[in-house]
């Protein structure tokens, strides 16, 4: 009997798979650890969040004053800003969007609570 031990990597493989040299720096990774650097990554794009999807489920669910849709109207020209490579004005369209929406969820929030308590209150004098 003639027991051969074959392993993945023999030399009849003599050609390495892609996945060798991965394996490769993850063990050196794993051996001497992350590389030490001094210098936080930085990018060159600035990310600008736009609000759009908060503002758009204040204009359905929490319009009060219609305060969700100038928070939209404010995040649509915050995005279109963005798109043109205007990241002054599209920081301050969306910082307006931010506080808008800030106030439209608070004001509906206070509202929803108010329709709330006024009807059990209501109902308990007249009890």
């Amino acid at each position: 009997m003639n027991y051969t031990v074959q392993t993945f990597f023999t030399p009849a493989n003599s050609s390495r798979s892609p996945n060798y040299k991965m394996l490769r720096e993850e063990q050196e990774v794993a051996v001497l650890g992350a590389p030490h650097n001094p210098a936080p990554l930085t990018s060159t794009e600035t990310s600008v969040p736009d609000h759009v999807i908060w503002s758009l489920l204040n204009t359905l669910f929490m319009n009060s004053c219609c305060l969700g849709f100038i928070a939209f109207a404010y995040s649509v020209k915050s995005r279109d800003r963005k798109m043109v490579g205007d990241l002054t004005r599209a920081q301050a369209y969306a910082s307006t969007a931010k506080h808008v929406n800030i106030w439209a969820l608070i004001v509906g929030i206070l509202m929803t609570i108010l329709l709330i308590i006024i009807p059990v209150l209501t109902f308990q004098i007249y009890r």
